[in-house]
């Protein structure tokens, strides 16, 4: 994902405007065996890196489940990723806040959001899942939670962060800005050898956003939703507009109605560009797989991309878009 950004940043400053230069595909309806229980990864924009620790899981017979924690954990403790974990941009108070859920094959869920001091709020909210009898801890309950099963309190903040925010100060505007990572997130869904799906997202949520601000990535249904007998689904872009429209479940319901993942992204897109009239201003994607393995990504803006690992490789894939 840093270079992704560092081209990004580099295209803006040579006037290319918010595109990352590439042409988006007409469609990514990619090739298939037909065999559902291929195990294969996928994650928004360019994990490779947080793909090929997903796919170390799976390779060995693992749970599509550990894969998907596993995976997102890299992007997770990566300072350089300025959107998800320890290194993300803070709040306009100063104040690093992370959001995640993590959903497995049967519907059992579990989130966290507006988490502090914690590196890795995808574990923490597994652990919600697995021994609680809730979906979602918040604020201080999710803190506290955290370290009364082991969790260390870390410092997120880091210095290259931290002058972000100190440049952001200067005049203080909140301004999504399209495919820049002030409002970006990594999603992840995975199907095992045993043809189950398991699907996680996490954030650190939109720079500089109000002190308490939860966007979609801990809410199943807007961020993330699996459905093992149809798919699964993950958004990334403005969370507001994904939770306006409950964005992965609505991407699941249409795969669930015959719809291919393709056309369930593209409709999903649809109906924000249909009903939210600033959709101009903003991006969102979403990415999909069903469980045949068929897969589907689709965005407001050209420049979304996402990561594929199926068969051992391991490739970026460009998404089309509404625009």
């Amino acid at each position: 994902m840093a270079n992704r950004r560092k081209f990004i940043a580099q295209a803006i400053l040579g006037g290319l405007g918010v595109s990352i230069g590439r042409q988006a595909k007409a469609a990514v309806q990619l090739p298939f065996s037909g065999k559902a229980s291929e195990p294969t990864v996928i994650s928004t924009w360019n994990n490779i890196k947080s793909n090929k620790k997903a796919w170390k899981v799976l390779k060995k017979g693992g749970r599509a489940l550990d894969a998907v924690e596993r995976g997102v954990q890299v992007a997770e403790g990566d300072p350089d990723d300025m959107s998800v974990g320890y290194g993300g941009r803070p709040d306009r108070d100063g104040k690093v806040t992370l959001d995640a859920c993590i959903m497995d094959e049967v519907g059992n869920c579990g989130s966290v959001c507006f988490l502090q001091d914690i590196k890795h709020p995808i574990s923490v909210a597994r652990l919600v899942m697995e021994k609680t009898p809730h979906v979602m801890l918040a604020g201080e309950g999710a803190l506290q939670f955290a370290l009364e099963n082991g969790f260390q309190r870390e410092n997120l903040l880091t210095e290259k962060a931290a002058k972000s925010w100190e440049e952001w100060k200067k005049e203080s505007q909140y301004q999504p800005v399209i495919n820049i990572e002030n409002h970006d997130t990594i999603g992840m869904i995975a199907i095992g050898e045993d043809g189950n799906l398991s699907g996680a997202c996490t954030t650190s949520g939109a720079a500089f956003k109000v002190h308490g601000r939860v966007g979609d990535s801990p809410i199943v249904g807007a961020g993330l939703f699996v459905d093992n007998e149809v798919g699964g689904a993950v958004a990334t872009g403005l969370g507001e507009a994904v939770i306006k429209t409950a964005g992965s479940f609505l991407v699941v319901e249409l795969m669930r109605q015959g719809r291919s993942p393709q056309e369930a992204c593209e409709e999903a897109i649809r109906r924000i560009t249909s009903k939210q009239k600033n959709y101009k201003e903003f991006q969102v994607a979403f990415l999909a797989m069903n469980r045949e393995g068929a897969i589907g990504a689709h965005a407001i803006h050209e420049g979304f991309m996402y990561a594929l690992s199926r068969g051992g490789e391991h490739q970026v894939m460009d998404a089309s878009s509404f625009l």
